[in-house]
Protein backbone atom coordinates (compact mmCIF):
# COMPACT_ATOMS: atom_id res chain seq x y z
CA UNK A 1 0.00 0.00 0.00
CA UNK A 2 1.33 3.34 -0.67
CA UNK A 3 0.76 4.90 2.35
CA UNK A 4 3.18 2.59 4.10
CA UNK A 5 5.51 2.84 1.38
CA UNK A 6 5.65 6.22 1.54
CA UNK A 7 6.17 6.03 5.39
CA UNK A 8 8.99 3.46 5.11
CA UNK A 9 10.85 5.66 2.75
CA UNK A 10 10.30 8.57 5.00
CA UNK A 11 11.61 6.68 7.64
CA UNK A 12 14.13 5.69 5.48
CA UNK A 13 15.71 8.82 4.84
CA UNK A 14 15.47 10.10 8.88
CA UNK A 15 12.34 12.95 7.51
CA UNK A 16 9.76 13.58 10.36
CA UNK A 17 6.23 14.59 8.19
CA UNK A 18 7.22 18.25 8.39
CA UNK A 19 10.53 17.29 6.65
CA UNK A 20 9.00 15.97 3.73
CA UNK A 21 6.35 18.39 3.82
CA UNK A 22 8.42 21.40 3.83
CA UNK A 23 11.15 19.43 1.06
CA UNK A 24 7.57 19.29 -0.90
CA UNK A 25 5.99 22.91 -0.08
CA UNK A 26 3.10 21.19 1.63
CA UNK A 27 1.32 20.80 4.88
CA UNK A 28 2.37 18.19 7.35
CA UNK A 29 -1.44 17.45 7.51
CA UNK A 30 -1.41 16.39 4.19
CA UNK A 31 1.90 13.83 4.49
CA UNK A 32 -0.01 12.34 7.73
CA UNK A 33 -3.68 11.86 5.23
CA UNK A 34 -1.01 10.02 3.17
CA UNK A 35 0.80 7.87 5.19
CA UNK A 36 -2.93 7.26 7.62
CA UNK A 37 -4.35 6.09 4.28
CA UNK A 38 -7.28 8.79 4.21
CA UNK A 39 -5.71 10.27 0.93
CA UNK A 40 -3.15 9.67 -1.79
CA UNK A 41 -1.00 12.06 -3.48
CA UNK A 42 -1.69 13.56 -6.94
CA UNK A 43 0.35 12.24 -9.95
CA UNK A 44 2.70 15.25 -9.38
CA UNK A 45 3.90 14.52 -6.03
CA UNK A 46 4.21 10.70 -6.74
CA UNK A 47 6.93 11.83 -8.97
CA UNK A 48 8.08 14.09 -6.28
CA UNK A 49 8.36 11.55 -4.14
CA UNK A 50 9.84 9.15 -6.05
CA UNK A 51 12.46 11.43 -7.37
CA UNK A 52 13.31 12.59 -3.36
CA UNK A 53 14.03 9.15 -2.46
CA UNK A 54 15.33 7.70 -5.63
CA UNK A 55 12.43 5.33 -6.36
CA UNK A 56 10.77 4.42 -8.81
CA UNK A 57 6.78 5.75 -9.06
CA UNK A 58 6.03 1.83 -9.41
CA UNK A 59 8.19 0.58 -6.40
CA UNK A 60 6.05 4.11 -4.64
CA UNK A 61 2.47 2.46 -5.75
CA UNK A 62 3.56 -0.87 -4.90
CA UNK A 63 3.18 -1.90 -8.48
CA UNK A 64 7.13 -3.63 -8.48
CA UNK A 65 9.05 -5.09 -5.60
CA UNK A 66 12.15 -4.05 -7.25
CA UNK A 67 14.11 -0.67 -6.04
CA UNK A 68 16.81 1.24 -8.42
CA UNK A 69 19.82 1.63 -6.08
CA UNK A 70 21.77 4.45 -7.43
CA UNK A 71 25.68 3.69 -6.99
CA UNK A 72 26.63 7.81 -8.11
CA UNK A 73 29.93 8.60 -5.35
CA UNK A 74 30.66 5.12 -4.83
CA UNK A 75 34.06 3.80 -6.31
CA UNK A 76 34.12 0.23 -8.19
CA UNK A 77 35.15 -1.66 -4.90
CA UNK A 78 32.23 0.29 -3.07
CA UNK A 79 29.84 -1.30 -5.42
CA UNK A 80 31.24 -4.57 -5.43
CA UNK A 81 30.53 -4.64 -2.13
CA UNK A 82 26.95 -3.78 -2.26
CA UNK A 83 26.65 -6.52 -5.10
CA UNK A 84 27.74 -9.01 -2.40
CA UNK A 85 25.93 -7.94 0.51
CA UNK A 86 22.58 -8.01 -1.57
CA UNK A 87 23.56 -11.24 -2.82
CA UNK A 88 24.23 -12.27 0.17
CA UNK A 89 20.76 -11.01 1.67
CA UNK A 90 18.78 -13.08 -1.51
CA UNK A 91 20.73 -16.05 -0.32
CA UNK A 92 19.88 -15.86 3.08
CA UNK A 93 16.25 -15.37 2.91
CA UNK A 94 15.92 -18.06 -0.30
CA UNK A 95 17.05 -20.91 2.27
Amino acid sequence: MIAERIKFLRELNKFTQSDLARKLGITRSSVNAWEMGISVPSTQYIVELANLFEVSTDYLLCLDTTSTLKVNGLDEEDIECVNSLIYHLKKKNRN
